[in-house]
């Protein structure tokens, strides 16, 4: 994407809800060369920073819901939570969770769009986002995918200002004229069961060696390695405990 910092409607943070959350440390360690940091405080409840580096690039987190699925989570930056909750709300979506103090990190905002996608809003204090994007084992893209473009298109622009390229094949998301990500439509190759959602993209140095190595460490390969038209190599993998992910060859950003 050609966001390098978080940026004020721009994707800032990804967190992985799993249920096993030594695994996915091991899993993610193997795959993008994650350092984990366990918060030890009581009150963060085993939430992980996975790190390159000093750079603080995703987190990991045990599931606390009931019901709550495993599946990575994308957190959009907010100058203000709460004016950010009546945008939403306005536009037709949902609120999940009402803004929540994190420690001296932040507030957090969990939303639903009106077609059903979850998403986090973050007003970032000590706090701000990734401290890296685009590089290898960093997040380099997002993506929608929905059955309702079209609404889906009138929520985000009205809530973030994005702007959206008119396209059937893949209309991208950007704001000030930096892409950051684009939209899927979900057709009948999609099971019915799965909802709209967002899909997290990794920089990597090779998707093919990214695609086996998920593989030899339990997980699977959703879509095969493709080479995208006037884009970069991509696949869809999932974890061993079944949270979706993307991989894209780094420096071939869209």
């Amino acid at each position: 994407m050609k966001l390098h910092e978080p940026v004020t409607g721009g994707p800032c943070w990804v967190e992985l809800g799993t249920s096993d959350l030594e695994a996915a440390e091991r899993f993610y360690g193997e795959l993008f060369g994650w350092r984990p940091e366990t918060d030890a405080r009581r009150q963060a409840d085993g939430y992980t920073v996975a790190r390159l580096d000093d750079a603080a690039v995703a987190a990991l987190a045990p599931l606390h819901r009931r019901g709550q699925p495993v599946a990575w989570n994308v957190a959009f930056a907010v100058g203000d939570a709460d004016a950010a909750v009546r945008q939403v709300t306005a536009a037709g979506g949902t609120v999940a969770q009402s803004p929540t103090e994190v420690l001296d990190a932040g507030r957090s905002v969990v939303a639903v769009d009106p077609t059903g996608a979850l998403f986090q809003l973050w007003q970032g204090r000590s706090f701000p986002g990734a401290g890296l994007f685009n590089a290898p084992g960093s997040l380099g893209w997002v993506e929608l995918l929905t059955r309702e473009p079209d609404r889906a298109a009138d929520f985000y622009t009205t809530v973030f200002g994005w702007s959206v390229t008119a396209s059937d094949r893949y209309p991208q998301w950007g704001i000030d004229g930096a892409d950051f990500g684009g939209m899927v439509t979900m057709d009948d190759k999609f099971p019915h069961e799965v909802p709209a959602h967002w899909l997290p993209y990794f920089a990597v140095a090779d998707v093919d060696a990214a695609a086996a190595g998920a593989t030899g460490a339990g997980g699977t390969v959703l879509m095969l390695p493709t080479s995208v038209p006037d884009g970069p190599r991509i696949a869809v993998l999932r974890d061993p405990q079944g949270a979706m992910f993307g991989v894209y060859r780094a420096g071939h950003e869209r």
